[in-house]
């Protein structure tokens, strides 16, 4: 895919998004004894896929050392066994970037796992270890629900992942040493920061200035489920998190036919009065820790509109690996498995719940890469109704108006325009033209469960 190089990357990119440990089949528990197994390579054979859906960022979820599911860190310095060692995850990134695909991995800095070093040396030497000052809230007048001699914070009440403090400037530069190796020996391009919503503030500022010297163009993303983003995507700390709002209403506007919800969101967000309208968030409709957005829509056929809208709005898109041919998947109140399963490519491409959605996603990229105001340009509502909704990108004088019809029969729309055009051309269907009347866009039909998206002239 060709890139704006005057832009950082970010500006232009689409991921795809692996949890690896489902994705490779790993072992659900890490002995610590077994000799490393090279699953991690399994990336390469998925790349010339990756490729055709005009993927060019992979975001790999947690790589490195630890207990259970990558989350509860047990050593940053080292791959995790049940995935290989840090050369086979090296080999791994020279293959992404030899085919233009930038490396994002997970960095996972505010909590650890019960097995990481400094919380071992703590349960062995109790008050004696000079690590006692790496967690949050650590005391020796309780025991902790694991049974410990001492009591400490753990993330969101859960104690087998044991909140660093990082405040502690020998726990800093232990992270900024990890994140450093990460660069010198993977070549990643930026990290996705877990649980970013309750990182330290000067950490991430901190972090932040280390990126600047380790790449100029090294990006940072946060997940931060709700609250002002702006607390956290700023110029001293990340350039971009998670649209979790944006999320919710991508699937439940189609269910409940009413694109108001989203269209409201979209306004508020990027309108012109627009709390992040300088910002490139990054949008997705599902993840690791939601439900498949197939499983969230009941009707596979809502899919269609759900992801012309993802590649049209304002933002960065997100594929969640396997969501490209519509894989279901809930989580119970015991068991996520089913959110990260381990696939078989060849498999999904013979046979899969909807074997024509990577071509639409494909066609998707096409128009995004031939079309910068679709990457950057600005947002402006035109019209809204419960299964129809259109509104304007506008960039360096480029003008394109993105039509979506959630109805199952096809729905005529008349869209006034807020500036004179002539006639528009529709980029995604075969450059179909159409009138613009008394400053009305005049579209005699959309199809059912689908898009245009109309340049204007």
């Amino acid at each position: 895919m060709t890139l704006t190089p005057s832009l950082p990357w970010w500006q232009n990119a689409i991921f795809y998004h692996i949890y690896p440990l489902g994705f490779c089949g790993a072992l659900t528990h890490n002995d610590f004894r077994t000799e490393p197994v090279d699953r991690i390579q399994k990336i390469v054979e998925w790349i010339p896929h990756l490729r055709e859906l005009g993927v060019n960022a992979l975001y790999l979820g947690p790589v490195f050392e630890s207990t259970f599911h990558g989350y509860d860190t047990a050593d940053y310095y080292r791959v995790d066994r049940r995935l290989g060692n840090n050369i086979d995850l090296a080999r791994v990134s020279q293959h992404l970037h030899k085919n233009g695909i930038r490396l994002v991995l997970d960095g996972v800095f505010n909590h650890v796992g019960r097995d990481f070093f400094a919380f071992r040396d703590v349960r062995e030497k109790g008050q004696a270890s000079e690590y006692c000052g790496w967690f949050v809230n650590l005391c020796f007048d309780g025991r902790s629900p694991f049974g410990d001699s001492f009591s400490y914070e753990g993330w969101s009440g859960n104690y087998d992942l044991v909140k660093l403090n990082l405040a502690n400037p020998a726990v800093r530069d232990h992270l900024f040493n990890a994140v450093r190796i990460w660069v010198e020996e993977f070549c990643i391009d930026g990290l996705r920061l877990d649980a970013a919503d309750v990182l330290d503030a000067d950490f991430l500022r901190d972090l932040r200035l280390l990126a600047s010297t380790l790449k100029p163009d090294f990006w940072l993303m946060g997940e931060i489920v709700s609250g002002d983003y702006r607390r956290l995507a700023n110029p001293d700390m990340l350039h971009s998190v998670t649209n979790y709002e944006c999320y919710k209403g991508l699937y439940s506007s189609l269910v409940d036919k009413n694109y108001f919800e989203i269209a409201w969101s979209l306004n508020r967000q990027f309108g012109p009065e627009g709390l992040y309208k300088d910002l490139m968030l990054y949008n997705f409709a599902d993840n690791h820790d939601v439900e498949r957005v197939a499983s969230s829509l009941g009707d596979p056929a809502l899919l269609y509109p759900l992801y012309c809208l993802l590649y049209t709005i304002p933002g960065i898109p997100s594929i969640y690996y396997g969501s490209e041919w519509g894989l279901t998947g809930k989580r119970t109140r015991s068991d996520d498995s089913a959110l990260r399963p381990c696939l078989d490519l060849r498999a999904l491409q013979v046979s899969s719940p909807q074997p024509a959605l990577p071509s639409v996603l494909r066609r998707l990229a096409n128009l995004r890469e031939s079309s910068p105001v679709l990457r950057y340009g600005g947002y402006a509502q035109l019209s809204v109704s419960h299964q129809q909704f259109a509104f304007q990108r506008e960039h360096d004088g480029e003008r394109v108006v993105v039509a979506l019809n959630a109805a199952p029969e096809t729905a005529p729309m008349s869209i006034p325009l807020p500036c004179a055009a002539a006639r528009a051309i529709d980029l995604l269907n075969g450059d179909e033209r159409f009138p613009v009347r008394a400053g009305k866009l005049e579209l005699s039909s959309i199809p059912p469960r689908w898009a245009r998206v109309l340049k204007l002239e």
